[in-house]
This record gives structure tokens, C-alpha cells and sequence, in this order.
């Protein structure tokens, strides 16, 4: 059995108001012909397949095309399951459809937790060639009740446990499988404590990082199949826990990570052969460039030419200057008139504005609404239990909007 794990597509995603779609096409076309090419027999996702609750019409088409394609090569089995952008409803709309094509969705915590457990069996003989449980992104409601004039401490801690009982639960569910030799998988969307994460990702639970580690899963579990962290990377050092990370960069703090996927390669429950990872390249190069107004001047002419027969490069510009620079930004557009690379963002940066890092020279596109409620926090105005459990609110009601939309 050879098994693939990936995750974090986001399709719709935009940077900065421009559209991924080129770069999703590209990246799923890539896809499709490594699990043609190593043979692949079952695709496992965890999480976050569209960016938004309510993706565009042109990502859904993408997503389903994939899934048709994927029906002409040799793989036999695809297990989806939803991430903190999807919208549970939507993923699971089609599940019966996709459940007589071998394509089991997982879109939300089930209201019985064994439905989870997917048993992948041969679509001829029927024998069970591998057992999956695939745990979607779990919500706050998932994993507790909220109890009135509880303290932000006792909050964090309730769902870490309900994180722990949950994976808990399903061991002792799938303890029946004992003895087979067949790979037992879970899955999980979520952030697991000892990750590094790129800029902007926070804890998608209340609390802090510390959620829960790899150690805390089952040991009945081959192999735990992480999403939401973007930087692919094993969790507490275990090789049998990782996140595979994104399939394209999501945003320039991601440039230089390597993209890839996991495979994995199974006789019987036992590695043939240890985890490999299959890069991606990058379909469009995201670059900040920063330096002096003639070095970012030459450095653009280079990138035009390095990436002159690839998708268009976006690029951050920061200027370094000791004066201002009037027009700074039409002056560098119209450099790159004629230049094979779009200019998404420049910046002037100031010794006096580096020095002082004031919250007032960031630019509004660069924040989420959670920086700037974190902002606020800080200014002094309320005491750090307060803004420990205002900041757990801010969550709870960010996570309803998202579900509402």
C-alpha cells in the first residue's frame, strides 16, 4: 500500500486581492501525475481544501475536476477530511456520490465519533487493506461546553483535554483492528505544541500553542496525518507525526519553505521503507526584495530574468532610504512596466520607523483582524487575565462568523 499524505490546498485563496488559481491548477496537475507516476493507492488530505466557507465557483471546479481525474489512475481510495477554512456542509454535500467512488469526506466531528473510523477494503476482493480515523478540524463546540464564570486557564485546559479524549476515544474504538496487518492512520487539523509556524498562523483554538504534542496520540496510530501548519515538519520528533505542510506558498513569510508531500510505503502494517518526501516546486516565485532604491531597481531587472519563462514572480519591496521618496511606488511601477513580474507592495523604510516599530506604520493589508485586537489588548488598558480571556472570546466569535458565512 502506498499511501500519500498532503494538505492545506486553500483553493480561492488571493494574496493580496490576486487570484492562485493558475498556481492551484498547476499545483494539483502535479498532483494527479505524482500519484499516476509512484503508483499511489490511497490520497489522504487533512484539511483546509478550500481557503473560504464559501469558495468561488472556479475552486470548486478545480476541486472536482482533480477528484475525476484522480478516478483513472491506481489509486484507489481518497480520504478528505475538513479543515478550520472549510465549510463542513459543503464538503459533505456530495458524500454519498463520493462514497460509491471510494472517496470518503469527512467534513466535521460526526455525531457518532465511530463514524469517523473509514476501513479502506479492496474494491474487488473487499479485504481490508488499511483503517483510517479521520478526525476533521474540531471545533470549540466539538470539544466542549463553555460553563459560565469559568477562568480562561480552566477554558484551555478543557479543550485540550477534549482534544486528548477525542484521539483517546477512537483508539479504543479501533482496538479491534489489533492484530491485523494493516496500517492504522489518524488524522487531524490542528496545532500541535512544539510547531513552528510561519508568520501570521495562530492557534486556530482558544489558549495558547500548547494544545496538544506528538506523544499525545494513541500509539495504536502507524501514522497521524497533520494539517494547518503550512511549514511541512514532525511534531516532538516523532517521524510517524508530521504536517506535510501547504502545496504553494500562501503568503511571502512561506517563500523559502520547500513544498511537498509525504508517501509512505507499506507491506502489510509494516514501512518498506521510511517516509519520503516528494518536493513541489513552486509555480509562481514569491520574493521580497529589500535593500537600497538601486539595488531593489537591479534585483528586479535579475528576477526578470530568471523567471522569464514561468508564471510572473509577485514581489514585496522594501526600500531602505535616510529620506523620503516621493512617488516612490509609481517610480518603481514604472520601472516594472516592461518587466516579466508584478510589483504587489512597496514599502519606504525609514531609520527612524524601523527604530520605533511603531504600530502605526504597518500597513492595514499586513494584519488580520486579530493582530489589531491583540493591539488594542496591549495598550495597557486591560490586565493580561483580562486580555487572555478577551482574546478566547475574540476566537470563539471569529470561528462563528467563519462557520456562518
Amino acid at each position: 500500500m502506498r499511501v500519500l499524505h498532503t494538505s492545506d490546498w486553500h483553493l480561492g485563496q488571493k494574496l493580496l486581492y490576486n487570484d492562485r488559481h493558475e498556481e492551484h491548477r498547476i499545483a494539483l496537475d502535479w498532483l494527479l501525475e505524482t500519484i499516476r507516476r509512484e503508483r499511489v493507492d490511497v490520497l489522504v488530505v487533512a484539511g483546509d481544501v478550500f481557503d473560504q466557507q464559501n469558495p468561488p465557483n472556479a475552486a470548486r471546479k478545480l476541486y472536482y475536476q482533480f477528484l475525476a481525474k484522480l478516478l483513472r489512475t491506481d489509486c484507489r481510495h481518497v480520504v478528505i477530511t475538513g479543515g478550520n477554512h472549510d465549510s463542513p456542509s459543503m464538503l459533505n454535500a456530495p458524500g454519498e456520490l463520493l462514497d460509491a467512488l471510494n472517496i470518503r469526506v469527512i467534513g466535521a466531528a460526526t455525531p457518532a465519533i465511530e463514524d469517523e473510523i473509514v476501513e479502506l477494503r479492496h474494491p474487488e476482493t473487499g479485504a481490508l487493506e488499511m483503517v483510517v480515523a479521520a478526525v476533521p478540524f474540531l471545533r470549540d463546540v466539538d470539544l466542549r461546553r463553555s460553563i459560565a464564570g469559568e477562568s480562561s486557564l480552566a477554558r484551555i485546559e478543557r479543550i485540550r483535554q477534549g482534544l486528548l479524549d477525542h484521539y483517546q476515544t477512537l483508539a479504543e474504538r479501533m482496538r479491534a483492528y489489533d492484530g491485523q496487518d494493516v496500517p492504522v492512520w489518524a488524522t487531524g487539523h490542528l496545532y500541535a505544541r512544539g510547531t513552528q509556524a510561519d508568520a501570521g498562523q495562530n492557534n486556530i483554538y482558544i489558549g495558547d500553542k500548547e494544545n496538544i504534542g506528538g506523544e499525545d496520540f494513541p500509539p495504536i496510530f502507524d501514522y497521524v496525518a497533520l494539517g494547518h501548519i503550512h511549514r511541512p515538519q514532525l511534531v516532538g520528533g516523532r517521524e510517524d507525526v508530521r504536517y506535510s505542510g501547504s502545496l504553494i506558498p500562501l503568503s511571502f513569510s512561506e517563500t523559502e519553505d520547500k513544498k511537498l508531500v509525504y508517501l509512505l510505503d507499506y507491506a502489510g502494517k509494516e514501512l518498506r521503507v521510511p517516509c519520503r518526501a516528494i518536493y513541489l516546486e513552486n509555480p509562481r516565485r514569491l520574493k521580497i526584495v529589500t535593500g537600497t532604491l538601486d539595488y531593489v531597481k537591479t534585483r528586479l531587472r535579475q528576477l526578470h530574468d530568471d523567471y522569464r519563462d514561468k508564471l510572473r514572480p509577485w514581489v514585496e519591496v522594501n526600500v531602505q532610504s535616510d529620506v523620503h521618496l516621493p512617488s516612490l511606488d509609481a517610480q518603481l511601477r514604472r520601472h516594472c512596466e516592461d518587466l516579466h513580474l508584478e510589483l504587489l507592495k512597496t514599502r519606504l523604510q525609514l531609520p527612524q520607523a524601523a527604530a520605533t516599530d511603531d504600530f502605526s506604520q504597518q500597513d492595514l493589508q499586513d494584519l488580520r483582524y486579530e493582530d489589531v485586537f491583540r493591539q488594542r489588548l496591549s495598550s495597557g488598558s486591560v490586565t493580561e487575565t483580562d486580555a487572555t480571556e478577551l482574546l478566547g472570546t475574540f476566537r470563539e466569535l471569529d470561528n462563528w462568523m467563519r462557520e456562518e458565512k
